[in-house]
C-alpha cells in the first residue's frame, strides 16, 4: 500500500544486446565522461538505465537508428509512448528526456570534430505538463505515535528506531543508513536538545561525494527508541559501527531496499501510503508549528535556501493565520525552545 512509482519491465539483456553497436559505444563514452567529471556512481547508473530504455525503444520503433540520426518526430513518438503506452508520469518523462538532452550536450561539446553538424533537438520538443500523479501523505502526530507504539510493543526496535530517526531529523532514507552508533554519544548533544554528528554525512548533491553535511537529531524524543534498539543490538551481539547494519555484512550499512520494504510494512499498519520522504515534510512541519524561525529550520536541515522551508511545510493558510487570532483577539506566538520539542 506504499506510494508506488510506475515501473515497467522494458529492457532485458537480450534486447540490450540488439541495440545498435554505435549507440552502445556512444553511451559508454558518455558514461565514462560523466565519471571523469566526478558524477556519483548512482547518477551514472540512473543515466545507464534511462539510455537503455531509450535505445531499446529505438530498436523496436525507430529502425535501431544511430542517435545522431534521431529526428524530432522520433522524440515526439518516444514521449507519446512513455505517456500513453508505458503510463509514465510527466515528471518521469521529463527526467528521461533530460538524459537525452545531456547526451546531446556531450556530443556537441566533445564530439564536434566527429559530428560537426549535430544539433540537439530534444529541447525543441515541448515537455508534458508536470502534474502530480501520486498521492501525497501528510502524517499526523497521532499516526506517527501509533506506528512507533505498534512497533515497540512488538519488539521491532530497529524499525522503530529508524522511523524515529527520520521523524526527528528529517533526513532522507539514503542518509538514515549512514548514521553511526558513535554519533549518539551524550557528548554530541548540544544545547541539551540536539544530537550533532561529529563528522559530516554524505547527503544528496552533485559530485562523487554528494553534499557533506553536519546533521542534527532532536535528542529528547528520539533517545527512548535509540536506547531500546541499542539494547537489542547488544542482546544480539551486533558490534557494527553502523546504527543500522546490513544483516549479512555488518561492516556495511543496511541496504536501501530494506528501508523500502519497511515503508511497505508501515503503510499496511497505518493503512495510508508511508514513504520515507514524507517524514522530511513531517519534521519541517513540526519545527514550523513549534514557531522556530525559518532560518533556524533551514540550518538544521541543511538547506541553502529559505524557499525549501516553504516547500516542505505542510501548513495551510487557514492554520497559519489561525495561530495569531483567537476569540476575536490578535494573539502573539512564543517561539518554542528546541528542548521542548
Amino acid at each position: 500500500m506504499g506510494r508506488k512509482t510506475k515501473q515497467n519491465k522494458i529492457t532485458s539483456p537480450e534486447l540490450i544486446a540488439q541495440i545498435n553497436p554505435k549507440n552502445i559505444r556512444l553511451m559508454n563514452d558518455f558514461l565514462d565522461y560523466l565519471r571523469s567529471v566526478g558524477k556519483a556512481e548512482s547518477t551514472v547508473k540512473a543515466y545507464t538505465s534511462d539510455l537503455h530504455i531509450f535505445f531499446v525503444w529505438v530498436l523496436q520503433n525507430a529502425d535501431n537508428k544511430y542517435f545522431p540520426e534521431i529526428s524530432k518526430r522520433d522524440i515526439v513518438a518516444y514521449q507519446n509512448w512513455l505517456l500513453r503506452s508505458n503510463e509514465n508520469s510527466p515528471a518521469r518523462v521529463r527526467r528521461l528526456k533530460a538524459t537525452l538532452s545531456s547526451l546531446s550536450n556531450y556530443i556537441e561539446a566533445i564530439m564536434d570534430d566527429e559530428l560537426p553538424n549535430f544539433r540537439s533537438i530534444v529541447r525543441k520538443i515541448e515537455n508534458p505538463i508536470n502534474e502530480p500523479t501520486r498521492e501525497k501523505t501528510v502524517l499526523t502526530d497521532e499516526q506517527a505515535d501509533m506506528l512507533l507504539d505498534y512497533l515497540t510493543e512488538r519488539g521491532q526496535h530497529e524499525k522503530a528506531c529508524c522511523f524515529a530517526l527520520a521523524r526527528y531529523s528529517g533526513r532522507r532514507k539514503s542518509e538514515l543508513v549512514r548514521f553511526k552508533v558513535s554519533y549518539f554519544d551524550d557528548e554530541n548533544i548540544i544545547y541539551g536538545s540536539l544530537y550533532k554528528t561529529p563528522e559530516k554525512i554524505r547527503t544528496k548533491g552533485r559530485g562523487v561525494n554528494g553534499k557533506m553535511l553536519t546533521c542534527y537529531v532532536l535528542s529528547k524524543p528520539f533517545k527512548p527508541y535509540l536506547d531500546r534498539w541499542l539494547a537489542k543490538r547488544q542482546e544480539l551481539g551486533i558490534e557494527s559501527e553502523w546504527l543500522f547494519p546490513d544483516k549479512d555484512e555488518p561492516t556495511q550499512p543496511l541496504p536501501i531496499s530494506t528501508l523500502n520494504s519497511w515503508a511497505e510494512t508501515f503503510s499496511a499498519i497505518l493503512e495510508v501510503p508511508v514513504y520515507w520522504h514524507s517524514l522530511r515534510h513531517f519534521f519541517t512541519t513540526s519545527l514550523a508549528k513549534a514557531n522556530l524561525p525559518d532560518s533556524v529550520i533551514k540550518t538544521i536541515i541543511g538547506w541553502e535556501s529559505l524557499e525549501m522551508v516553504e516547500i516542505y511545510k505542510d501548513i495551510d493558510d487557514e492554520e497559519e493565520i489561525g495561530k495569531y487570532f483567537q476569540d476575536g483577539e490578535i494573539v502573539g506566538q512564543k517561539q518554542t525552545n528546541l528542548s521542548d520539542l
